[in-house]
């Protein structure tokens, strides 16, 4: 097993971001640094509560991947991005399963912007956890958090072993399985999601891979006009999962 000191360390920045994650998550918060003129006591506060180290942001040598003009506002954290996650089976062990339940399976989605953005979307909308795979999909890293605006706290990000494996779990749990593909027959704006279910998002430039295809229940695609070829991966995956909320009202008040 690795050892978490191994675990590569993320950076965040900008005192939402910081104060949400020592909010949510201050158990994944190593380290942070602040500006001289730094004065945000709720932060340094709960730093301090959570004995986590504050160090002198330097701005000629800031933290790695953190650019000297970024709008950081005095303050960067560091964080085990990989802390975020959980094992499916732990996840799916105390999972309560209704008509309302949905969940979202990325199958290799490469930008981590992305990845950040649909998180963001699956809390928006009430799905109950973002389920991860190991290989060629982009990992949860501190930009993935970032983008996603803080939701990376507050919903499940579940490891997976693999995707159609996956897959063929949730469907014997019950679950109807929904590929997001541009050619699919089902229509966001017929279908009605009467089970628990499943959508997932495949790589943004070859889309779903033929055997995750072939696993799923339907095929889904959103109607667009002729003059637009396509949307990308992560305004795609937003509007599926408004059309599912739409009709799981209860999913956006629990």
């Amino acid at each position: 097993m690795r050892s978490i000191m191994k675990q590569e360390i993320g950076y965040i920045f900008g005192k939402h971001a910081v104060r949400e994650v020592l909010q949510e998550r201050p158990d994944v918060v190593v380290e942070l640094h602040a500006a001289a003129e730094f004065s945000d006591e709720r932060i340094l506060g709960a730093a301090e509560f959570n004995k986590v180290p504050v160090k002198l942001l330097n701005l000629k040598n800031p933290p790695r991947g953190i650019s000297s003009n970024a709008a950081h506002q005095g303050i960067v954290a560091g964080i085990y991005p990989e802390k975020l996650t959980v094992p499916y089976k732990e996840f799916i062990k105390g999972l309560k399963v209704n008509q309302h339940t949905g969940l979202l399976v990325l199958g290799e989605v490469q930008d981590p912007h992305n990845v950040g953005a649909v998180i963001r979307s699956a809390a928006a909308f009430g799905i109950k956890g973002v389920l991860i795979p190991p290989h060629n999909q982009a990992p949860i890293t501190g930009t993935v958090v970032k983008v996603s605006v803080g939701m990376a706290f507050r919903i499940p990000l579940v490891t997976i072993p693999n995707v159609n494996t996956t897959i063929r779990d949730l469907k014997t749990r019950g679950f109807w399985t929904y590929g997001l593909e541009g050619d699919g027959t089902t229509s966001t704006t017929s279908e009605t999601f009467p089970k628990p279910s499943v959508f997932v998002l495949g790589n943004e430039g070859s889309g779903l891979r033929p055997h995750t295809k072939e696993v799923c229940d339907d095929l889904i695609s959103i109607p667009i006009h002729s003059q637009c070829e396509s949307l990308n991966a992560a305004a795609a995956t937003a509007i599926v999962l408004a059309s599912w909320s739409a009709h799981h009202q209860a999913a956006l008040k629990a």
